[in-house]
């Protein structure tokens, strides 16, 4: 039963996470924070890692890289649900922030159910992120 780890200071988005991923099978371990997700990284092997960007304590996007760092072999899936208040001034790509510093794939939030139980899946079968026809590649 593959292991999932969800990191995330929402408790209402963790627990509905928690609970589909544990309806198909798999073995949540979630956390609330940065700190306490990294504690549980320590403790125990996991087989798939979602890390919510922006939280307290703890900047997402430092979490990403310390997470990737600490284990490296292991895809981390960044979520983000950020929306600027402004729509007039271009907003920063996050999720591709989350990208470059290791994340494996990117989930916005709201997703759902089935695109978080596909990325996972493409996460445990090491699918490319790439699109599989390079003719769609503008």
């Amino acid at each position: 039963m593959p292991r999932i780890l969800v990191v995330d200071d929402d408790p209402m988005v963790g627990a509905t996470i928690e609970v589909l991923l544990q309806r198909q099978g798999f073995d949540v371990t979630l956390t609330d924070g940065g700190e306490t997700g990294l504690a549980a990284l320590e403790a125990q092997n996991f087989d798939v890692m979602l890390v919510d960007i922006f939280m307290p304590h703890m900047r997402g996007f430092e979490s990403i890289r310390i997470f990737h760092e600490r284990a490296p072999a292991v895809p981390l899936i960044a979520m983000s649900g950020y929306a600027f208040a402004s729509s007039a001034s271009p907003s920063p790509d996050f999720l591709r922030m989350a990208l470059e510093l290791g994340a494996a794939r990117c989930l916005r939030k709201p997703f759902t159910p089935d695109a978080l139980l596909t990325t996972i899946r493409e996460c445990l079968t090491g699918e490319s992120a790439q699109p599989k026809d390079k003719k769609e590649v503008p």
